[in-house]
């Protein structure tokens, strides 16, 4: 079994920073790509950002230059750094990890539990 657990969502102003952490734990063999979704009321779950191991990142065109992904591999967190947040980003952030876990090396993706993320004056 494998378990993420985020943390660092919160209300914040407009202009604001907020920074999430993923920590995965379980017996995971190895992560593959970790990366960062959200989901607004009424729409549809889209892409933030995502990393690979050997740390390529990359971003929705709307968080291009405001977001950063990064990750401790030593860790098995992910984190995802926001600055100049807006309205639009409101949102359930969810983390997710590609991962081999267990004794056969089972190869699947896993998903947090959501934090929410409000912006707002």
């Amino acid at each position: 079994q494998v378990q993420l657990v985020e943390s660092g969502g919160g209300l914040v102003q407009p202009g604001g920073s907020l920074r999430l952490s993923c920590a995965a734990s379980g017996s995971i063999f190895s992560i593959d790509y970790m990366g960062w979704y959200r989901q607004a009321p009424g729409k549809q779950r889209e892409l933030v950002a995502t990393i690979t191991s050997g740390g390529f990142a990359n971003y929705a065109d709307s968080v291009k230059g405001r977001f950063t992904i990064s990750r401790d591999n030593a860790k098995n967190t992910v984190y995802l750094q926001m600055n100049s947040l807006k309205p639009e980003d409101t949102a359930v952030y969810y983390c997710t990890i590609n991962a081999r876990e267990g004794a056969f090396r089972r190869n699947a993706d896993y998903w947090g539990q959501g934090t929410q993320v409000t912006v707002s004056s």
